[in-house]
């Protein structure tokens, strides 16, 4: 059985992190990142995109941008046959947001509230579906939420340290990229048995 779904980090993992990208033109797909989406589309496997996006916290670009962004991305992605299924962003942080923005929040990475939503608003078995990212926090998100999650090491994944904590995050590999996770994913179907990190 495929997984009920797959949540993907945005910056470093699907697009070239930019360092707080404000503008639908600074979107750069990774190499290997819209197929990887494509075959997970193909399967069947709902795609959800969660992105930590305090560049709106602290004021560097308005709210409605993200949306932007996210629309300029689905187009790159269906130009390669890809899609997302939803787009989940939070736009606080506790200590630099201004404003309404700045609020300890439940859905920041690695709080899970972005996944939590998500499940809801899409009937998600949690507990079949798996987190990929860039970042540790990526992980920790998607192992508070119940997933399995893959770390890659584009982005900030090219600083991840050698030695992980697998089994607190529920983390079954660190790959090279988007592509690596997406075939480990696909390879493993349902089983629970996927827990070694390499």
């Amino acid at each position: 059985m495929p997984p009920t779904a797959v949540f993907l980090d945005r910056d470093g993992t699907i697009i070239e992190d930019v360092n707080y990208l404000a503008r639908p033109e600074q979107v750069r797909l990774i190499p290997g990142a819209a197929d990887a989406v494509r075959r997970l589309n193909a399967r069947g496997v709902p795609v959800v995109v969660v992105t930590n996006q305090a560049g709106v916290a602290r004021g560097m670009f308005p709210e409605e941008r993200v949306g932007e962004v996210h629309a300029h991305l689905s187009k790159l992605l269906a130009e390669h046959g890809a899609m997302i299924n939803g787009y989940y962003y939070c736009p606080h942080h506790a200590t630099e947001g201004v404003g309404a923005y700045r609020i300890e929040c439940a859905c920041r990475k690695p709080a899970p509230g972005m996944l939590l939503a998500a499940a809801r608003d899409l009937n998600i078995d949690l507990t079949r579906a798996w987190m990929v990212g860039d970042k540790v926090d990526d992980a920790r998100a998607g192992a508070a939420a119940g997933c399995r999650t893959i770390l890659v090491r584009t982005g900030h994944g090219k600083n991840l340290p050698e030695t992980l904590s697998a089994a607190e995050w529920r983390l079954a590999a660190v790959v090279p990229d988007l592509a690596a996770a997406v075939d480990l994913i696909l390879a493993a179907g349902d089983s629970p048995s996927v827990t070694s990190v390499s």
